[in-house]
């Protein structure tokens, strides 16, 4: 056995210990490890392979709240491992139950004093990272506690990059979940998020990168998206498009400014976001800027999404129209004078004339949500009702054309339908049974299809 073998399975053993000096003992074997794991590529590839229960292992002894001193080190082993096997074991550590162990690990070192910022920026490393696996983990994090910790530490520290940027990649996986992102904009991460991204700076644009993927995320949600709206987020959002369309002269930050677009799209999706779109002048804008792109080739993506949030925002009319929007003017024979056509007539021009009513039911939203939310948390026991499972059911039913009473006339013609397989008497026409040979010897073989 290799010694990363030998260590794992002393650090199997001590879990099974309660002796006294076992803590001593853990933290000696897992420094140990971490030495491997830094140091050599083959301890890595080992801990990583099929079959391997190295990340059991770890996992167990995490879930040992005797051995917290040596949670540290453990951790760094697995986000070593993640980061240098480029997450492919990710989806291995939630399979494990790797995603409430984190969580429960989360919470216990934010109750610590001082802070362990180290500790901190790993976990949400690695929660980043085995969070896109997980489709429950925003729901597990509500449940544990662990939703608002991230939230706190960004509002405690926002000029500490190395620990907002983990915190923020969390906090994206989190906003995923609609009851999630709903909770969030009311504790004000949508506040939170508008001072990061703003105004232009070159100066950490990875940081902004990730801002900009959350906040895109938390607009999703209508409720979100109305306090934005109300605070007059959509102009500022534009002003910052602008504002990197203007300094990006070289194209390096597309992504940047392909996420302030995805924002204004998300915000648009309510009534009240495109009515404030337009109200800022954001038609004149996206197509301004839309025509300076058009030119450079890695920039469709830019234009493609302008392009889509004109078409949602751009006022909606019925035909015909009389007025310069439309290249053709229907002319009906009869107008009556007090109809609704005579009406839509004498409209001004800029007046959209088609009732938006997407938005009226949305002051429900969040029971709805919560509720969706909750028949989620029980989709291990759930029963889909439409899906009928009965084979006798989903059978098609053959129905006769004629009774069963005026169907036996033909019986005489297709006896083999009503009587057993046996050998017929060709002189009185009436089955006689099988009687077996008594010379043959042996079982009988019946040949198969094919012999002769």
């Amino acid at each position: 056995s290799s010694r990363t073998v030998l260590l794992l399975s002393q650090l199997e053993k001590i879990n099974l210990d309660s002796v006294v000096g076992a803590s001593d003992n853990a933290r000696c074997v897992t420094s140990k490890i971490l030495h491997l794991v830094q140091s050599q590529e083959k301890t890595r590839k080992e801990m990583t392979s099929k079959g391997s229960t190295a990340i059991q292992v770890i996992l167990s002894t995490l879930e040992v709240k005797s051995f917290n001193f040596c949670s540290y080190g453990l951790i760094a082993v697995l986000h070593f491992v993640i980061m240098k096997c480029g997450g492919r074991r990710a989806s291995v550590i939630v399979a494990k139950g790797g995603t409430q162990i984190l969580l429960q690990l989360l919470l216990a070192a934010s109750k610590d004093s001082p802070l362990n910022e180290e500790l901190m920026v790993l976990l949400h490393t690695l929660l980043a990272k085995i969070g896109p696996k997980d489709k429950k983990i925003g729901m597990k994090a509500r449940i544990n506690g662990a939703l608002y910790i991230s939230l706190n530490l960004v509002n405690q520290d926002l000029h500490n990059v190395r620990l907002v940027l983990p915190c923020l990649q969390v906090l994206r996986v989190y906003s995923t979940n609609s009851v999630n992102a709903v909770s969030l904009g009311k504790n004000g991460v949508v506040e939170l998020l508008f001072k990061i991204i703003g105004p232009f700076s070159k100066k950490n644009t990875s940081l902004m990168k990730v801002a900009l993927d959350t906040l895109a995320a938390l607009l999703k949600s209508k409720t979100n998206a109305r306090r934005a709206v109300d605070r007059g987020y959509v102009q500022v959002l534009l002003t910052i498009y602008v504002d990197w369309h203007g300094h990006d002269s070289r194209h390096r930050y597309m992504l940047i400014r392909k996420g302030v677009l995805q924002c204004i799209k998300s915000v648009t999706n309510i009534k009240l976001g495109r009515k404030a779109f337009i109200d800022a002048n954001g038609m004149k804008i996206l197509y301004n800027t839309s025509q300076d792109c058009l030119a450079v080739r890695t920039l469709d993506p830019l234009v493609n999404t302008s392009s889509l949030i004109m078409r949602k925002c751009f006022p909606k009319n019925r035909l015909p129209l009389p007025t310069v929007k439309s290249a053709f003017h229907f002319q009906l024979p009869v107008i009556p004078a007090g109809g609704p056509v005579a009406q839509m007539y004498n409209l001004p021009p800029d007046v959209d004339d088609v009732v938006d009513e997407s938005d009226d039911n949305d002051d429900a939203e969040t029971e709805s949500e919560i509720e969706a939310e909750n028949d989620d948390d029980k989709d291990q026991h759930f029963k889909n009702d439409d899906i009928e499972t009965d084979i006798n059911k989903l059978k098609p039913r053959q129905e006769l054309g004629r009774s069963i009473e005026e169907l036996k006339m033909y019986e005489q013609f297709f006896p083999e339908l009503s009587e057993n397989f046996q050998e017929w008497d060709l002189v009185s026409k009436a089955p006689k049974p099988f009687v077996p040979d008594a010379n043959l010897s042996g079982p009988i073989v019946v040949p198969t299809a094919g012999e002769e």
